[in-house]
């Protein structure tokens, strides 16, 4: 029987990103409802690399398995880096994706083309009870454009421009964005990781 791993999020389109990204490998994903946890593990960490980790390892205690946590945002160097972990609250808590959008836009009015240089980070947790917490980070640089572009993604892909591209995040084809994205090379980094140990447990 395949061992299980818990997707430590209550977000349905991480759980299935994941189960997709994770597809093939001897272990059965798992969600969090799957597991009869309810609860909630707030977010205190001042690095996404925290967050990750009190997700994880929480979420591993409660499902008692190996659990898989992330965490993502972006980093704007104008902004000194925000608005980093709070990227998904930035602006406040009475917006929405477009409204946060358009708040980091009208931080950024006075700031000229050229240094609007930024990053989306994710950092992936992966924990066991009685084990070090492995840690992978994938990180896609570029830059904020002036205006947004694009229908596709979601939160902050309309103003993100990665490097060395003319389109936008939200511009770019699913298969395009998965393959230069934080979390696709963070997932990938993951899954690498995730196929050795099921080689070594044999």
């Amino acid at each position: 029987m395949a061992e299980p791993l818990l997707i430590a999020s209550h977000n349905p389109g991480k759980q299935r990103e994941f189960a997709h990204a994770l597809a093939g490998l001897p272990y059965e994903v798992v969600s969090l409802a799957e597991r009869g946890i309810r609860a909630t593990v707030e977010e205190t960490g001042t690095t996404f690399a925290e967050n990750a980790i009190l997700k994880a390892t929480a979420y591993a205690a409660m499902g008692g398995c190996l659990a898989l946590a992330d965490d993502s945002g972006l980093e704007v160097d104008a902004l000194g880096g925000a608005p980093g972990v709070h990227s998904a609250r930035f602006g406040g808590a009475g917006l929405d994706d477009r409204g946060r959008l358009h708040f980091l836009l009208e931080q950024l009015a006075a700031v000229p083309l050229d240094q609007r240089s930024a990053r989306f980070v994710c950092v992936i947790a992966i924990a066991e009870e009685g084990r070090p917490t492995a840690l992978f980070t994938g990180v896609c640089p570029g830059m904020i454009v002036m205006a947004p572009r694009g229908s596709g993604g979601f939160g902050y892909d309309p103003i993100f421009q990665p490097l060395g591209e003319t389109r936008t995040m939200a511009e770019l084809s699913v298969a395009e964005k998965q393959a230069i994205s934080h979390r696709g090379k963070a997932i990938a980094q993951a899954r690498a990781w995730l196929a050795e140990r099921a080689q070594v447990r044999v």
